[in-house]
């Protein structure tokens, strides 16, 4: 028989290795929590109470489009308040004369408004949508002060202002990350043979690098026709 002090160390031993067996995933977990960003500690959380409980200053629910200029998009990475809306936000506006290349939104519908000025805007469907002719059909608009038009998720669009000065625009996605695909730039990073084939063989060879380097590196075009344009009115004052 052991004596009762052998048990008694033999029990406190077991006794302490099951409380340190039992605390370390818990211990292990909040390390690795800590490590996460903190939008995926707010996705991670369990309630919207503990969200809140990550972001306790009143001014984390404050987005500043003065200070993010050059990307004037609240989504969820710079604005980690928006995690569980399901939603991201952006304020800015189209130069005079100026295009936003053809682009899509893979994870959102964009709601678009109009702040002021005037945009022209284009937007294709997806594929199998026509029009009375069977063709491919294009919904064009023209927005002024006050107007709102959709771009439904995946869907290509373009905005182009063709005034002399700025057009500010408001615009909502239905998405808190709802990324951006530039549809020229990203069809001509395909190899060669996939674009020469996706044209119908129309451009090949040295053409499709001459494409691919002629594609505006912006995503801003400037519309050569309204800068005439503007131009001539402004000599004319």
């Amino acid at each position: 028989m052991f004596p009762q002090f052998t048990i008694s160390s033999v029990l406190a031993c077991a006794l302490a290795l099951a409380l340190q067996a039992e605390a370390a995933p818990h211990q292990m977990l909040e390390r690795a929590t800590t490590d996460l960003s903190l939008t995926a500690q707010l996705r991670l959380a369990d309630t919207a109470a503990e969200r809140y409980q990550l972001l306790p200053k009143d001014e984390d629910f404050v987005f500043d489009f003065n200070k993010n200029a050059e990307l004037p998009l609240a989504n969820h990475k710079n604005f980690p308040a928006l995690v569980g809306t399901g939603a991201s936000f952006s304020v800015s506006q189209l130069p005079a004369c100026s295009m936003s290349f053809v682009h899509l939104h893979p994870r959102a519908t964009e709601l678009f408004a109009i702040n002021s000025g005037r945009v022209l805007s284009e937007m294709v469907p997806e594929g199998g949508v026509v029009d009375s002719k069977g063709n491919q059909r294009v919904i064009r608009e023209e927005l002024s002060q006050g107007m709102l038009t959709i771009f439904p998720a995946g869907s290509f669009h373009t905005q182009v202002n063709p005034d002399c000065g700025p057009a500010n625009f408001t615009a909502a996605f239905t998405s808190e990350d709802p990324g951006f695909f530039l549809v020229a730039d990203q069809t001509f990073a395909f190899s060669d043979d996939v674009v020469a084939a996706t044209f119908g063989q129309s451009i090949a060879g040295e053409d499709i690098d001459k494409v691919r380097h002629a594609i505006p590196a912006n995503m801003l075009i400037k519309v050569e026709e309204c800068l005439t344009k503007c131009g001539k009115q402004k000599r004319q004052v």
